[in-house]
């Protein structure tokens, strides 16, 4: 008998301790992302990551771009905990960072290798030399055509073409009996679509968004050329509907072999040479076009993986962040589907890998990713860092009102001349605010 209770709370005993180790080393990390190819690839195989942390379980949440900014803004900055780890971009990094909403990932285990980051990625996930946000993939963006009709056609893109071959081209190209249109560009409003666009094309023609005493620029000649170019490309040999079309629906006309000529982000590499792709054998890339001023209209973007100051699980979140973007996953990921779909443009190492020095569209986004430089995006000197866009934190809301009025132009509901003098004057209007607001 006395045996059997001695077995009994023996027993009692190491259930309890299991029961408290369970509790306290058990951990569930809720992740907000995009819904992209490279995410969702991502989410797939994060069995792998379980597999190695087995006391960590992963709960996604997975959301449009829209609404993946709007609900993680909302909660980490009223401290709402719902996310431990946020897919945010360029744009939040150094925003959010200097807010103090997100963990500095500056202690990552020394495998991780930071210096292997590319420059420019680094520095512009960075505030105050401390990364705040470890990329997944890396763009800029550049020129993608059809190699099949340009050979038709008698014509040979450029390394780095101009703007006026490019509307040479796209006219050339144009075959509307056949359902090809010329040239497809994000036409969706938008500060992350047709303002993304139109900002990087506008930095070539020599526009800005503000001079040196942050006064708007939006009615300048310069403006107003890149503009005419942009519209006339559309209406003249754009999809239908050009105004209702942002990346996806671009990609997928590309994939269908209704563009001849696509100007996006070079992380669409991939996605128009994979098997999705019914023109995957005849596509060429080419730096993003310019106009003779000594800028491309190439952009710099990233999406990164950051930690919210909210979380209260910061190590098991710091340790899925390490495991995502390291080299070890580009590794798994061109294992488990080959190089062409490893996430590019984040590593030094990546693009000195010989097997993918094969894959047909990385050197072009290595070359674009360069060619940027966030400091120096438009031809006179700004007062602003950003390419496609201005790090403040109300361009979003000025640039969505102002794609607003862009869109507009290719609907025939407003001028060129009238969406340029709305598009000052919101701007000029916001731009009161914000200085009676740091008064």
């Amino acid at each position: 008998m006395m045996n059997s209770i001695r077995i009994s709370a023996t027993s009692i005993a190491c259930l309890a301790f299991s029961a408290t180790l369970s509790t306290a080393v058990a951990d569930t990390i809720t992740i907000a992302t995009v819904d992209n190819g490279d995410m969702v690839r991502m989410q797939a195989l994060t069995e792998h990551f379980t597999k190695d942390n087995p006391d960590t379980t992963v709960e996604w949440v997975t959301l449009d771009e829209n609404t993946l900014r709007q609900r993680a803004t909302t909660d980490i900055a009223t401290g709402g905990g719902q996310f431990d780890v946020v897919t945010i971009g360029t744009y939040e990094a150094s925003i959010w960072a200097e807010r103090g909403w997100l963990m500095p990932l500056d202690d990552l285990p020394g495998n991780y290798d930071i210096g292997d980051l590319l420059p420019p990625i680094r520095s512009g996930l960075s505030h105050d030399g401390v990364l705040f946000g470890a990329p997944f993939y890396g763009e800029s963006s550049f020129t993608m055509y059809r190699t099949d009709l340009f050979e038709q056609a008698g014509l040979e893109m450029p390394d780095e073409p101009t703007w006026d071959f490019i509307k040479e081209a796209a006219n050339t190209l144009t075959d509307r009996d056949k359902g090809v249109s010329g040239i497809c560009l994000r036409g969706k409003a938008g500060w992350g679509e047709n303002m993304a666009l139109l900002t990087s094309m506008a930095n070539s023609y020599g526009a800005s968004w503000f001079d040196m005493d942050w006064k708007p620029q939006l009615d300048s000649e310069a403006w107003n050329s890149a503009l005419t170019t942009y519209a006339d490309l559309l209406k003249n040999n754009g999809p239908v509907e050009a105004s209702t079309k942002g990346y996806q629906e671009n990609l997928a006309l590309f994939q269908q072999g209704q563009c001849a000529i696509w100007i996006d982000a070079t992380a669409a590499g991939q996605f128009v040479t994979n098997k999705e792709s019914t023109v995957a054998d005849s596509v060429g890339f080419a730096m993003a076009p310019d106009n003779g001023l000594g800028k491309r209209a190439n952009w710099l973007w990233a999406w990164a993986l950051a930690i919210p100051q909210s979380t209260d699980s910061k190590e098991s979140a710091k340790k899925f962040v390490a495991w995502a973007t390291s080299k070890e996953y580009l590794a798994l990921v061109a294992e488990t589907d080959g190089w062409a779909s490893v996430p590019p443009g984040t590593r030094k190492s990546l693009y000195e890998n010989p097997e993918y020095q094969k894959v047909p569209f990385a050197a072009m986004t290595l070359a674009s990713i360069e060619a940027a430089d966030p400091t120096k995006p438009t031809v006179e000197e700004v007062p602003y860092t950003g390419v496609q866009f201005v790090a403040m934190p109300e361009f979003t809301g000025i640039a969505t009102a102002v794609g607003q009025q862009f869109a507009n132009v290719l609907e025939d509901a407003a001028t060129i001349e009238d969406a340029l003098k709305n598009s000052q004057w919101v701007t000029e209007k916001q731009m009161v605010r914000v200085e009676m607001l740091n008064r």
